[in-house]
């Protein structure tokens, strides 16, 4: 049974397994926590946990608590020592809250703090949907975060909404809520008079992309809309429903589900577990441009020869994940590279029959085979 409208997340048949985003600005207010509306969350949780679904919470906060604790401007944000320091402080209170909340319920929170190098490595990526499954099958609710006290911002996801669309994929959840501060995603921005709210968007496109406005209203939170289609596109690839509601609302969950105001995005499409995960990563090491002729053959199911190579960019070795770009600069696809980057360059626009002499050994019979490689 598939989700095709917002009342299916409170299915347990359409939605056995949902992930739970909360941004920093439901959490956090200018008063200080919000703890009142927490409990009402935890309350929708645990009743979701009582009629069936599995839960995983993907909270943000800690930077914004601890910003408070230490008394940092700009929300703890000023700089990324700041940030750091912040999290390593609100982290504790964030989790100790979730704990506190959900045992309340009977409930027993599990605390996993996760970086972008977690889910873009492949075995770290299995290991933590090894980890998420055995918590899930012990009864416990998972509440993740991004690890901010040591991410950098070269490798760091930067927004919580990436993050659970990651987490959805190695849960192998079956949608993931996106409570923000916003009813969902409209035709236009919001402010601007006659904006329409889009109830429902079946894959996220160039037109739905335009629609988007990057900035978070809030000012305590990292994400904007551009961050949630983004999410959108990562969930797609594993073919898993994705919902933006307005948490700032006393049981949002309920508001969104009963009331049908927010956005649901349906997948178009299903990759492999392998693909989905290569579709969906964050960090490439860098990137091929390819002729008119081998975007046409990779868009057929083909893998990428270098004859088709027009251009090496970046610094990878053999087995990295690379992008591959027409030549007007839009990514056709994520591959895993059959050879580093020096070699690429050596082979470009060459024909199998030259490569030995060039590389000094029988070549492989692509540069990205069609079995690591998924189109986007």
């Amino acid at each position: 049974m598939s989700i095709a409208r917002l009342s299916d997340l409170a299915d347990k048949t359409a939605c056995p397994r949902l992930v739970v985003k909360v941004g920093s600005s439901l959490l956090v207010g200018r008063e200080g926590l919000r703890r009142a509306w927490v409990e009402g969350l935890v309350a929708e949780i645990a009743a979701a946990r009582a009629r069936g679904q599995d839960v995983i919470v993907v909270s943000s906060g800690a930077i914004a608590l601890g910003a408070a604790t230490l008394g940092l401007e700009k929300g703890g944000r000023g700089s990324l020592a700041d940030a750091q320091a912040a999290a390593a402080v609100g982290q504790i209170a964030l989790s100790g809250l979730w704990a506190e909340l959900l045992g309340r319920h009977g409930l027993t929170a599990a605390q996993l703090l996760l970086t972008l190098e977690d889910l873009e490595d492949r075995r770290r990526y299995l290991n933590a949907t090894a980890t998420l499954t055995r918590l899930l099958d012990a009864g416990a609710v998972p509440v993740i975060n991004e690890n901010d006290s040591v991410a950098t911002q070269e490798i760091r996801f930067g927004d919580n909404d990436r993050l659970a669309a990651r987490v959805a994929q190695a849960a192998r959840a079956s949608a993931v809520l996106l409570l923000s501060d916003v009813d969902g995603l409209y035709d236009r921005n919001p402010k601007e008079p006659g904006a329409k709210l889009l109830p429902e968007v079946h894959g996220v496109t160039s037109e739905i992309h335009a629609m988007a406005t990057g900035d978070s209203a809030s000012g305590l939170g990292s994400g904007g809309m551009t961050s949630k289609l983004q999410a959108a596109e990562i969930a797609e690839l594993a073919g898993i429903s994705l919902a933006i509601a307005n948490g700032t609302y006393d049981t949002p969950i309920a508001r969104a589900v009963d009331q049908g105001i927010g956005t649901l995005f349906t997948p178009r499409r299903k990759a492999g577990a392998r693909k989905a995960w290569l579709g969906g990563r964050l960090r490439l090491r860098g990137s091929l441009t390819v002729d008119a002729g081998a975007a046409q053959a990779l868009g057929k199911g083909s893998s990428l020869l270098a004859k088709g190579v027009t251009q090496v960019e970046g610094v990878f070795q053999r087995g990295d994940a690379i992008a591959i770009r027409d030549g007007e600069g839009r990514t056709l696809a994520h591959g895993l590279s059959e050879y580093d980057a020096i070699e690429c360059s050596r082979l470009i626009g060459t024909h199998s029959s030259e490569q030995e002499t060039i590389l000094g050994y029988s070549p492989r019979s692509s540069v990205v085979h069609r079995d690591q490689l998924i189109l986007l």
